[in-house]
Formats: C-alpha cells, sequence, structure tokens
C-alpha cells in the first residue's frame, strides 16, 4: 500500500481534522483518508445516459402525470 506525508498542514486544518476524526471514532489518518475518498467520489462525472435511465427508472414509479408545480411542493413539505 503506498502512503504519502504531508508538509505545512494550517493548525487550523489539523485541529479540524483531528476534531472529524474524534467525532467520527477514528484516527487522524483514517479521517484523512475517508476525507480525500469522499472528495474523490464526488468529482466522478455522471454520464448523461446514466442520468437518463435513473431519471425514467424513477418516472416509472409514479402511476399518473405529476407536474413540476406538485413536485417543487412535495420537496417543500419534504416527501422527496
Amino acid at each position: 500500500m503506498a502512503s504519502i506525508t504531508l508538509k505545512n498542514i494550517p493548525a487550523d486544518l489539523h485541529r479540524q481534522l483531528k476534531k472529524r476524526a474524534e467525532e467520527n471514532h477514528r484516527s487522524l489518518n483514517r479521517e484523512v483518508l475517508a476525507t480525500l475518498q469522499n472528495v474523490t467520489n464526488q468529482s466522478r462525472r455522471i454520464e448523461p445516459a446514466t442520468l437518463i435511465r435513473e431519471a425514467r427508472a424513477v418516472r416509472k414509479k409514479f402511476k399518473r402525470q405529476v407536474s413540476p408545480a406538485q413536485i417543487k411542493a412535495w420537496i417543500r413539505r419534504g416527501r422527496l
């Protein structure tokens, strides 16, 4: 397994990472790894075909036409 060394970490960032590690019951090293994995996973681009396929699958769950206004109202009420 590869390893890296981080240098010149700002004190405030170090404190934040340590606090998050404690809150998540992880070592500082595991917290840094989890944070890096989370950031790299978020930056993955969703292919348009995948997005369309998923949207169509969700749309099939509705038995009747639903207007954009109805969807917005549901979101405001916390139903979606």
